[in-house]
């Protein structure tokens, strides 16, 4: 007998050697295109010294504190907000729930800047409050979305059990519902704090100079002071607070993964019944709050000082007053498709391939390929916190060292704009994979196909909606990404986004009306996108938006 039992067979070794290879591919993305750009601009400012003067200021941890408590004032307001939703898209069969599915979602996926130019519609003078409360708009759909794919999980009969036993309908919820869904609530949170906490446009438009995030502080250190040292710092401290939020929700995501296991089959929706009402009507009420800023900012593009005007829109054909912009308003618009459509390709083919590995990962035998898959899982959600200066500015002091020098490339802004969207593909892509039954897989290869044809054949149509999914959302993501995109766009190319924060900084009427139409196309896009995601999508709770 050549190989033991459980031993490397040849076949298994050519898979295992296979597995590894496909698995450097999206690696290698990330050590060069953002590891080795952070490791660059956090080593810059480490030898220009001033590190510890700048950890020792108080004004540093104000600014820290700042940004933990506003981050989790946000996440609170989202928590509390997102639950109502969460039920209403569980557990409720009532006419309009797939249109507040959609609707929910469209405030996660608006360009940051269209969303700080809703809220400063009304309130022109800004502050903390708008500030909160934008960051919180932002992140109902991750509260609703994530929560509901455990909640259309739950068995009923325990709450019905306690209700039976003479508890109030809150009593049930507090003492058997809410430490059920924990799991989820935990993972929503996690992620909620992570985004809220790495917030830029919507602290650039509605803080001004008076609050700052740790996010708004690096940009300023980088781009205006050329404090390399300080901006170092405060990454620092920001990518410790990542790391915390990271690790947070992917244990609380593993859990919520294992509890989904224990209750495979959906509980079928009904109509609310006596108190439940309550609970509806206060995600109908939440519903209408989350279209106030859109329907704000919809007014604001057609409005003027004398009325009604479409001015902003007719305006988008030039270059502004005072010829604020290099390129017409239409200009900056193809450019923003041109990237974010580079961009989704990019991310869609790193993405998939990384979650095809860490699927194969999982199910591989020995603990020392489950832990890489968890690692390599934790590596790939890193870009979504930390700063996008500090990776854009990365870029321009070490992608001159590869062929070609990718700083003049007007592939940059892609390849920023992918780093952003591909964790969001793999948490949308990666859940689906995982429920595939394996059984099928193996029944094909034992009838002699390939791994390839197995992929073909047996994972790509059960997952193609929610590819084309992840794919739709990820192009809106990069239609609006402002961060990284407003550090390396070239003045002769904005995307629109730049284009509108470029717009707002001038003076003149007219400019402040093509902003606000600018952002007004940018939403319509993007809701369009939205319906199409859903249309497209998989089973509610699985692959949206929620599956971080």
């Amino acid at each position: 007998m050549a190989l033991a039992h459980g031993g490397l067979t040849p076949a298994r070794t050519f898979r295992t050697a296979g597995l590894a290879l496909l698995g450097l591919l999206p690696v290698a993305f990330l050590v060069v295109f953002f590891a080795w750009p952070v490791v660059a601009i956090v080593g810059r400012g480490f030898s220009a010294g001033g590190v510890d003067t700048v950890l020792g200021d108080p004004q540093t941890w104000r600014l820290a504190g700042f940004t933990l408590a506003s981050a989790a004032a946000s996440t609170v307001v989202a928590l509390l907000a997102g639950l109502p939703v969460a039920y209403l898209l569980a557990r409720v069969r009532l006419p309009g729930v797939g249109l507040a599915r959609t609707l929910v979602l469209v405030p996660f996926v608006l360009p940051t800047v269209v969303v700080g130019l809703a809220f400063r519609a009304i309130w022109p003078d800004g502050g903390v409050l708008p500030l909160v409360l934008a960051n919180a708009f932002f992140n109902v759909a991750v509260v609703a979305r994530t929560v509901a794919g455990l909640w259309s999980h739950l068995d009923p009969r325990a709450t019905e059990a306690a209700r039976a036993l003479g508890a109030s309908p809150w009593r049930a919820f507090r003492t058997v519902t809410l430490p059920a869904l924990g799991p989820a609530v935990a993972s929503a949170a996690a992620v909620v704090f992570l985004f809220c906490a790495t917030s830029f446009g919507v602290v650039l438009i509605l803080g001004g100079g008076q609050y700052r995030t740790l996010e708004t502080e690096i940009y300023l250190r980088t781009v205006d002071l050329l404090d390399l040292s300080g901006a170092a710092a405060l990454s620092l401290i920001q990518f410790a607070a990542v790391l915390a939020a990271l690790a947070l929700g992917a244990m609380a995501r593993r859990r919520r993964e294992n509890a989904v296991r224990l209750r495979s089959a959906l509980v079928t929706a009904r109509r609310p019944r006596g108190g439940e009402w309550w609970t509806v009507g206060a995600a109908a009420v939440v519903l209408a709050l989350l279209m106030t800023p859109i329907v704000a900012l919809l007014a604001e593009s057609v409005s003027g000082e004398n009325g009604w005007s479409l001015a902003g829109y007719r305006a988008l054909s030039g270059t502004g007053a005072n010829d604020a912009l290099q390129v017409s308003g239409w200009t900056a618009a193809k450019n923003s498709l041109a990237a974010a459509t580079d961009a989704t390709l990019l991310a869609m083919f790193v993405g998939v391939l990384a979650s095809v590995v860490l699927v194969a990962l999982r199910r591989a035998p020995g603990r020392l390929a489950r832990g890489m898959g968890e690692t390599m899982d934790a590596a790939l959600m890193l870009p979504l916190g930390v700063s996008a200066v500090t990776v854009g500015f990365g870029y321009l002091i070490t992608l001159d060292a590869l062929p070609g020098d990718l700083r003049t490339s007007p592939m940059l802004v892609p390849l920023a704009q992918a780093l952003v969207i591909i964790p969001l593909v793999v948490r949308m892509v990666l859940p689906v994979l995982r429920a595939v039954d394996v059984r099928l897989r193996q029944a094909a290869s034992t009838l002699g196909a390939s791994p390839a044809r197995v992929w073909r054949e047996i994972d790509l149509p059960l997952t193609a909606r929610s590819l084309v999914a992840a794919a739709g959302f990820g192009f809106v993501v990069a239609l609006g990404e402002f961060g990284a995109t407003s550090f390396l766009a070239r003045p002769d190319a904005p995307t629109l986004p730049v284009a509108v924060a470029t717009l707002m900084g001038r003076p003149g009427e007219l400019n402040n009306q093509m902003a606000y139409a600018a952002c007004a196309l940018l939403m319509v896009v993007t809701v369009a996108a939205v319906a199409l995601i859903d249309r497209f999508g998989s089973v509610r709770g699985h692959g949206s938006v929620g599956e971080f």
